[in-house]
């Protein structure tokens, strides 16, 4: 293949803005692909006749501007439209007539959330001490009559936890960053799996913090490949979701649960145990809070079970972190408000919250049958009741190609650069949100399109 070697000649300022301008017109003009490898800097400096540190410049300002992205020990990668909105995937969709958004982890929608968050509106309306609440401040880890009914709902959902463990938050993010800040100073490690939720990269991110990927496959996280970098290196806290990996779905075996926990002591390692990705009880293994509560961070969030307009979530954490975490809540926003804490709280009261999950659970098991069988002869994987599948390319297909054609087609999905943690290189595979459908009807609208682009023709070979 031959190598990229723009002409400096057409941009005006200096050498390394040249090239970066060059970078910038070379993507917008096609001749450079998303996912496409920019030439080593040296080869290029010597091609330009311009020192290495001129194109590392040049290298860097297209990553602040947006382009490309750098990845350790990999290169300079073109990006693709997935990463420059990388943390988008958790916002609404643009609401195009005629696209079928499955990019977004959400619950399937169900007119029962909106009549539930109506009735607590109009009883909170009425309730003198709801109203005095919602005017007043609040201790930053929230009031214990809060923390008591949501430490109850947890057990009924199989997660065993005590009001006093509990701080509530603004949702799973919030705690994840809350959880990040207080552990972790700038440039310490945060370990997590190679692919992981996008949000962790991002806190990280804001955090200054060193990002490494450690090896997973179908049982999670490898522990022989993070028992290597402990001894190399060991991170101050891993971040994992052991339920489900995000995006591919894995689950943490058992074995590799205790395997962990014994690491963690062993090194002095925070674990940031992330739940938002909600399962049924007899899905679930061990939490990791229960096998190292000294040492162990859960994340949870009504977003994935009631509705992520709520915001509202809790994180559990041991009592010696509490004032830590406090400190750290006011200094982000004093507090989480209480009016939507309280209706979160009328709402998970009612026998009709229960009837909304049990038809969720439900819903969600149709729904990945429907995609076992529009995607029959794929390689597919994720858990019989998530809200997510992860569906690997045949051979010498590329995911980039594969979701511009099917966003052509009226589907928008997600392939794995958003997920990909430091230097791990992007698999061929895509994420579809089966619970993002507005019915089963959407879906199979939706698995149709893309089971057609997978067979209608020979999808893009990758460029080496």
């Amino acid at each position: 293949m031959t190598m990229w070697v723009p002409s400096l000649e057409e941009f005006s300022g200096s050498r390394y803005r040249a090239i970066a301008s060059a970078i910038e017109a070379a993507i917008q003009a096609g001749t450079l692909l998303p996912g496409e490898r920019l030439p080593p800097q040296r080869r290029l400096a010597d091609a330009l006749g311009v020192t290495i540190g001129t194109v590392t410049r040049g290298y860097a300002e297209a990553e602040r501007n947006g382009w490309v992205s750098a990845r350790v020990g990999s290169g300079t990668y073109v990006k693709s439209q997935d990463q420059n909105n990388a943390f988008s995937l958790t916002f609404p969709a643009d609401e195009t007539a005629g696209v079928i958004d499955l990019s977004l982890s959400l619950p399937p929608p169900h007119p029962l959330r909106q009549t539930l968050l109506s009735e607590a509106l109009v009883a909170l309306s009425q309730s003198g001490a709801a109203l005095a609440r919602g005017v007043t401040y609040q201790q930053a880890q929230g009031r214990h009559e809060h923390r008591e009914v949501l430490a109850r709902w947890l057990n009924t959902l199989g997660m065993p936890l005590m009001a006093d463990e509990l701080l509530i938050t603004q949702g799973g993010q919030h705690g994840l960053s809350l959880a990040l800040s207080t552990l972790l100073r700038p440039g310490e490690l945060l370990a997590a799996d190679a692919l992981t939720y996008p949000g962790a990269i991002s806190a990280a991110q804001q955090g200054h913090l060193k990002l490494v990927g450690i090896g997973q496959d179908s049982e999670g996280m490898r522990m022989d490949l993070l028992e290597a970098q402990c001894a190399r290196q060991p991170p101050r806290a891993i971040y994992l979701t052991p339920e489900q990996n995000n995006p591919t779905g894995a689950c943490l075996s058992e074995s590799r649960r205790e395997r962990l926990v014994t690491l963690a002591r062993r090194y002095d390692i925070w674990l940031i145990e992330d739940g938002v990705q909600y399962l049924p009880a007899e899905q679930r293994g061990t939490p990791l809070y229960r096998l190292a509560p000294e040492r162990t961070l859960f994340v949870f969030s009504t977003a994935k079970v009631l509705a992520g307009g709520l915001r509202i979530g809790v994180l559990r954490a041991p009592k010696s972190l509490h004032e830590r975490l406090a400190t750290g809540l006011r200094a982000q926003s004093w507090m989480v408000p209480p009016l939507m804490v309280d209706v979160v709280c009328h709402w998970i009261n009612q026998a009709a919250a229960e009837k909304l999950l049990t038809w969720q659970t439900q819903e969600l098991a149709e729904r990945q049958q429907l995609a076992a069988e529009w995607l029959q002869g794929f390689t597919l994987s994720g858990r019989s009741h998530s809200s997510n599948v992860w569906l690997a390319l045949p051979e010498g297909s590329r995911a980039v190609e594969l979701c511009e054609r099917l966003l052509q087609r009226g589907v928008k999905v997600s392939s794995a650069e958003p997920f990909c943690v430091g230097s791990t290189p992007a698999p061929q595979a895509i994420r579809l949100c089966i619970g993002a459908a507005a019915d089963r009807s959407e879906l199979i609208q939706a698995l149709s399109i893309v089971a057609a682009c997978l067979t209608e023709r020979p999808l893009a070979p990758v460029t080496l």
